[in-house]
């Protein structure tokens, strides 16, 4: 029987997770990569690892016990919550840097939950709310920090990771619908997600005929599938959390977006040359890690 605190745990492997990957990211960035190669190399490395496991552990047909209404449902997931998401993601890290694009990504609480409350019927408890208004306080503090890209960034730059947080919210609140109505096992659900992303990744990339994909520097690849790596590991981690009975979106999402915490340390020691961490990026910090305990303590 699951626990709050598994749903706790599997909520935070992503947070670490994705605290680490913009750092990865943006020395991708640096070396002359671009948001769309970024996005395509990352569902490339993690799609090939989830289909890999699925075959290994569920033979030739791993699909074979869900209905096409089921898998159609993590299909639109991965159109919007991932494709969009990773795009605008990796275009935020380049034009604003890690620190301030996690914490605009980590506006998606305000989304997801206003969506799972809308959509799912899922109840939002006085002390999740004033966790969320605390977090998104954080957000705000993050963002007026002077903080972030080194070579400086307009107000509207947040653009990006905003419309991150919006797209990742929706898919959030998808796979968790997906997981809740369909027999879906999390691996599926996650390798479904991903391969929708690669084909509207690719499809986009065909269409504007973005051939920089291919001509990249050929040591952003390396870094690029690290993030692919983490970023498999760290949707595995939230698939199963949503997967659980006491996963709700109003408890998992605020939990993964504590990722700028995490962000910010990382930045603070590796990012140097590239980033500046001021005072004002702690304390926004400071509240969301403070928004997101108040959310635990249901």
């Amino acid at each position: 029987m699951a626990s709050p605190l598994d749903v706790y745990a599997l909520s935070l492997v992503p947070a670490l997770l994705w605290g680490f990957e913009p750092v990865v990211s943006k020395r991708g960035m640096d070396a002359g990569g671009s948001a769309l190669q970024a996005s395509l190399v990352v569902v490339v490395v993690d799609s090939t690892i989830y289909w890999v496991a699925l075959f290994a552990l569920r033979g030739t047909d791993p699909l074979a016990a869900l209905a096409p209404s089921a898998i159609a449902v993590f299909l639109f997931a991965g159109f919007v919550g991932t494709a969009v998401g990773r795009l605008a993601t990796f275009e935020g890290v380049h034009r604003v840097g890690a620190s301030v694009n996690s914490a605009g990504i980590s506006a998606r609480p305000l989304f997801a939950t206003a969506l799972a409350f809308a959509w799912l019927g899922e109840p939002v408890s006085v002390a999740t709310a004033v966790g969320i208004v605390v977090l998104v306080a954080g957000l705000a503090v993050l963002a007026l920090a002077k903080g972030g890209d080194v070579r400086g960034w307009q107000p509207r730059d947040l653009a990006f990771p905003l419309a991150a947080a919006a797209a990742f919210a929706v898919g959030n609140v998808v796979r968790r619908f997906g997981l809740d109505v369909t027999p879906a096992t999390p691996l599926q659900a996650v390798a479904i997600n991903e391969t929708a992303a690669l084909v509207a990744l690719a499809a986009y990339a065909v269409a504007r005929g973005r051939r920089d994909v291919l001509d990249a520097p050929r040591r952003t690849y390396g870094r690029f599938a690290v993030s692919g790596l983490l970023t498999a590991v760290a949707l595995l981690s939230l698939f199963a959390a949503l997967a659980l009975p006491e996963g709700r979106i109003a408890v998992v999402d605020p939990l993964t977006g504590t990722a700028p915490l995490f962000t910010t340390g990382f930045a603070y020691f590796l990012l140097k040359d590239l980033e500046r961490v001021t005072r004002g990026v702690v304390a926004g910090a400071t509240l969301v890690v403070v928004g997101a305990g108040i959310i635990t303590a249901l």
